[in-house]
């Protein structure tokens, strides 16, 4: 028990969570009750401070020198601080202002925020609504993302890349892995006209048949155009801004540059086979990075304020409540006979298998960085192309 609270109290820090933040996460999250000063003294113990006992200042440089070789170049100071906090480095905003000021002087430059007036939402509580969308900026090289978010919180509930996003059972595994997760339904889901939605359409009505509010059965599900979901489109700004556009440069850049891109099946596989995961792994941190970052108060965007997480599992810290819905395990079971889920194969088995061996034959270990992955990608190019030219 008391390890088990210790730990919490370690993840609950990493995330960057005030200590008020904490001891409701602790109260709410994992029925452990703390007073502040019970806490303060559990930290002291456990030698979590904020404004002492900073990380080595070398280390943090490395660590952001190795971020900005990746989408990390795409990062401003806050979003950084908050990264390293994540990745349990203890140090303070300013530090790391003056840090991206010296290893990268020409993005921060460069970098500008851009506001729209957009027109004002406002959710009544989590669960109220979650909006599904697909994301086609990385779809011409055969990266197709996928993703949902609560309406009220913000809270990102998936961003899965996968070699496709227009099947219809595969989104509704997505789905269907959330709600399993959560052990709950949303009141209403919200997705645009594309085929790929109608079996999220389907289940969700079936989940919601025996609901006795005013949006039950049918009225559980909404259609709308992409552009008009508002949650979910400024989601993928944010995704852009922090994580994909460097992967849009990095792809452009093989077709444009190294001409060694030219849309084909064999090209897209490949792309799939050397940076699906390694996408999939910085998806998952900017998802991280975003549910427990601060939204700040603004008079442009009226609403609910704080930490996505934190809305979005304490709602009663913001006068509100849950407005999901009970699943029962057997309508669960139902659905998911009902869905496909991503299995071992980034691309499609055959040129996965051919590639495995073509790895083994030349001793290539799997890339753990955008550079391996564009040498390995290369490579494997070259090869089947000689293979093919040869047959």
């Amino acid at each position: 028990m008391e390890a088990n609270r210790l730990k919490r109290i370690h993840y609950y820090f990493r995330l960057g969570l005030t200590n008020n933040e904490m001891i409701t996460a602790l109260s709410e999250l994992d029925n452990i009750t703390l007073s502040k000063r019970h806490l303060k003294r559990l930290m002291g113990n456990e030698g979590l401070f904020r404004r002492k006992n900073h990380s080595d200042l070398l280390d943090v440089a490395i660590y952001m020198y190795n971020e900005l070789e990746r989408s990390g170049k795409l990062h401003g100071y806050r979003w950084f601080h908050h990264k390293l906090r994540n990745n349990g480095y203890n140090i303070d905003r300013e530090t790391v202002r003056n840090l991206l000021k010296l290893l990268d002087p020409e993005g921060v430059e460069l970098r500008r925020r851009r506001r729209l007036r957009r027109r004002n939402y406002n959710g009544i509580g989590p669960n109220f609504v979650w909006h599904i969308d697909s994301y086609d900026k990385l779809k011409p090289f055969g990266i197709c993302i996928n993703g949902c978010i609560d309406g009220f919180s913000r809270h990102v509930l998936w961003v899965e890349a996968y070699k496709t996003s227009s099947d219809p059972r595969l989104i509704a595994g997505y789905y269907i892995n959330t709600v399993g997760r959560i052990g709950r339904c949303p009141r209403i889901v919200r997705a645009d006209l594309g085929t790929e939605n109608s079996s999220v359409r389907d289940m969700q009505m079936f989940l919601r048949r025996n609901g006795r509010d005013r949006h039950a059965a049918q009225r559980s599900f909404l259609y709308g155009r992409s552009t008009s979901n508002q949650r979910i489109e400024f989601w993928w700004s944010i995704l852009r801004k922090q994580c994909t556009e460097f992967w849009i440069n990095l792809f452009s850049n093989l077709r444009d540059v190294e001409t060694a891109f030219d849309g084909s099946y064999l090209d897209k596989d490949l792309i799939q086979f050397c940076f699906l995961n390694t996408i999939q792994e910085e998806l998952d941190n900017t998802v991280l990075q975003w549910n427990t970052h601060r939204i700040s108060r603004s008079r442009l965007h009226p609403g609910p304020f704080g930490r996505p997480t934190m809305m979005y599992f304490a709602p009663r810290t913001y006068l509100t409540r849950d407005f999901s819905n009970h699943v029962e395990p057997d309508e669960l079971e139902v659905c998911r006979e009902e869905c496909r889920f991503k299995d071992d194969f980034p691309c499609s088995q055959e040129v996965f298998e051919l590639c495995c061996v073509l790895m083994n034959e030349q001793n290539w270990l799997p890339p753990t960085s955008p550079q391996e992955a564009v040498d390995l990608y290369l490579y494997l190019r070259e090869a089947i192309r000689n293979l093919l030219r040869v047959r």
